[in-house]
């Protein structure tokens, strides 16, 4: 996909909602054992031009570095980013602590901006509650931009945040799994026992919690 390509949707769904600015959602982190859920929500300002643009999962760690370089340096966007704690995930479930995260990253990108979207694009099937229209878009980070670049904001910020905690907690090799379930973080788990940034919800049978 092209950014121009992406950008057809977002207009398709502009004339169809009758609407002339929508922002595009979407989260990074909903599936790993440690650390925050993060979302982030974007406007791109007219005439904005992102080549290379597409699904963050789709694109190299390089690449996701390069255009939230310039998503977030070079005035293309208006943008926020919000996040819930893994103690937050733990108190209201996955699910709602992502909703948090993305109500949050509305709220700080609509400050923002002089007039608030009218229409927003969510990725996924689930409605956040957001406090305006709100299109769910399934697999929407490969077909809409503004969810394409949300999910590239999402995904680094959450990235970073995890580099950092691996700085605080080095012993559970956060640099290389990010806190997603793989072989390797089970092994430290099972090594150094359950830090305070692991979701205890998620490790029932570690914790012995009903």
């Amino acid at each position: 996909m092209t950014f121009e390509e992406l950008m057809e949707f977002d207009r398709r769904m502009l004339e169809e909602k009758v609407v002339t600015v929508l922002c595009g959602v979407d989260e990074a982190g909903r599936g790993p054992l440690a650390g925050p859920v993060v979302a982030a929500c974007l406007v791109f300002r007219p005439g904005a031009v992102l080549d290379g643009l597409n699904d963050s999962k789709k694109l190299t760690e390089k690449k996701r570095e390069q255009l939230f370089e310039k998503i977030t340096g070079e005035d293309l966007a208006w943008y926020g980013i919000g996040s819930a704690s893994p103690e937050e995930i733990d108190r209201v479930n996955i699910l709602q602590a992502t909703f948090l995260a993305m109500r949050r990253a509305y709220e700080e990108m609509a400050a923002k901006m002089p007039q608030p979207p009218q229409l927003a694009l969510v990725d996924g099937n689930r409605d956040p509650r957001l406090p305006l229209p709100t299109v769910t878009v399934v697999k929407g980070d490969g077909c809409s931009a503004a969810i394409a670049a949300a999910s590239v904001l999402a995904k680094v910020t959450r990235d970073r945040e995890m580099l950092r905690l691996h700085q605080q907690y080095p012993q559970y090799r956060f640099d290389q799994h990010k806190g997603y379930p793989t072989k390797l973080h089970y092994q430290m788990l099972e090594e150094h026992g359950i830090s305070p940034i692991h979701r205890r919800s998620f490790l029932k049978k570690l914790t012995g919690e009903q």
